[in-house]
C-alpha cells in the first residue's frame, strides 16, 4: 500500500477513535507532503515522501534535544510521542555496523584518501542510506574514517 494511502487511512482511524495526538501528527505529515508536492509541482515518489517524513522525524529529534537542554520535560515528552508515531512510517533504520560497511565500500569506490574528499563520499553514501540512517551519524562516521586514512 502506498504511504499516502496508509497515512490517510490512519488519519481516519485517529479521527474516529478521537486520538488527538495521532490525528495532529498525521495531519502535519500529510500537510508537509502536500507542501513538498506543491513545491515540486508534480506528484512525489515514495522515496521523496519518505524524505519528507524523515525530515519531520529529524525536527522532532532536534526539538527533544532543545527541550531537554531547556528543562522542559513536558514538551520533551510530547515530542517523543510524536517521534514514535512518525517513526512507524519510516523504513527500518540501518545499524551502525551496516552504515560503516556502506561507507567503507563507498570510500573504496570513489578512492577517497583525504578529509577534503568528504563531499564525494557523502554524495554517493546519502542516496544509498536516505531515510534509513541519521545524517549526523553518517557524517561523523565519514569524518572519522577519512581522518584514519
Amino acid at each position: 500500500m502506498p504511504i499516502i494511502e496508509g497515512l490517510n487511512d490512519d488519519l481516519k482511524d485517529a479521527i474516529r477513535s478521537k486520538d488527538s495526538l495521532r490525528r495532529t501528527v498525521l495531519r502535519t505529515l500529510l500537510s508537509e507532503i502536500a507542501n513538498a508536492k506543491i513545491a515540486k509541482r508534480s506528484d512525489l515518489t515514495e522515496e521523496e515522501i519518505l524524505v519528507v517524513i524523515n525530515k519531520q522525524s529529524q525536527q522532532r529529534k532536534d526539538s527533544i534535544e532543545a527541550f531537554a537542554n531547556a528543562g522542559r520535560k513536558d514538551l520533551e515528552d510530547k515530542e517523543r510521542l510524536e517521534l514514535e508515531l512518525i517513526s512507524t512510517y519510516l523504513p527500518e533504520q540501518l545499524s551502525e555496523k551496516e552504515v560503516q560497511e556502506i561507507i567503507d565500500d563507498v570510500l573504496l569506490e570513489v578512492g577517497a584518501t583525504v578529509p577534503s574528499d568528504m563531499g564525494k563520499v557523502m554524495g554517493v553514501v546519502m542516496p544509498k542510506v536516505r531515510g534509513k540512517a541519521d545524517g549526523k551519524i553518517i557524517n561523523s562516521i565519514v569524518v572519522s574514517k577519512l581522518k584514519e586514512l
